[in-house]
């Protein structure tokens, strides 16, 4: 017997893998919907500018997009920014785009925002934002382009061109936060909302 305990079935508006394996080895048996929404339309017509308050202005419109065709459920919607100093970095679009970040990212330190809401009905019944501080160690050129050979086209999936939980690990020499957050999920306070609406069983 699984843990949920929802009327509804548990959703995320999500395909991300790292986000669906973080719910998946949490015990919990959800569904992965995309959520059809324009994220670079949306960031732009805000105006808002904090990477946190970007991240956490997605991860609302993503649950909210998705709870409006699946009344009854509860909608977890997540999305991940990058901040080097003022400056935000997005998904690079190929290996020169990705090449690009690295440069400026080795060496330096820059932050993970991780941003999760829920909705049920169309409303957010709960929202959270985390924080993660990575040092990227100094590479020269040929260590960044043996890194962006091994790694493929994966860079190109993920902000900062790099994936923790896969090669992007060799790229760091320091970490400060919680791996969840890193992953793009703040696993334990979702966890512990679930939790407070008995929702799960543990």
């Amino acid at each position: 017997m699984g843990l949920w305990r929802g009327k509804s079935p548990l959703i995320l508006a999500s395909q991300s893998s790292a986000r669906k394996m973080l719910l998946a080895n949490a015990g919990l048996e959800f569904i992965a919907i995309t959520a059809d929404i324009d994220e670079r339309g949306v960031q732009a017509a805000s105006k808002l500018s904090s990477p946190r308050d970007i991240g956490l202005l997605l991860a609302r419109e993503k649950a909210k997009a998705v709870s409006a065709n699946h009344p009854g459920s509860h909608v977890i919607g997540a999305d991940q920014t990058l901040a080097f100093g003022e400056r935000l970095f997005n998904k690079p679009a190929g290996r020169a785009q990705a090449m690009a970040q690295l440069r400026d990212l080795a060496g330096n330190c820059h932050e993970l925002n991780s941003a999760v809401a829920v909705a049920h009905d169309g409303k957010i019944v709960f929202e959270e934002v985390s924080v993660a501080r990575m040092t990227m160690r100094q590479m020269s050129e040929a260590e960044l382009s043996a890194y962006l050979d091994a790694a493929g086209d994966a860079v190109t999936t993920s902000v900062g061109a790099y994936q923790l939980e896969g090669l992007g690990i060799h790229l760091f020499e320091r970490i400060e936060g919680d791996h969840f957050t890193i992953l793009g999920l703040p696993l334990l306070p979702l966890l512990a909302f679930l939790r407070s609406e008995q929702l799960i069983a543990v």
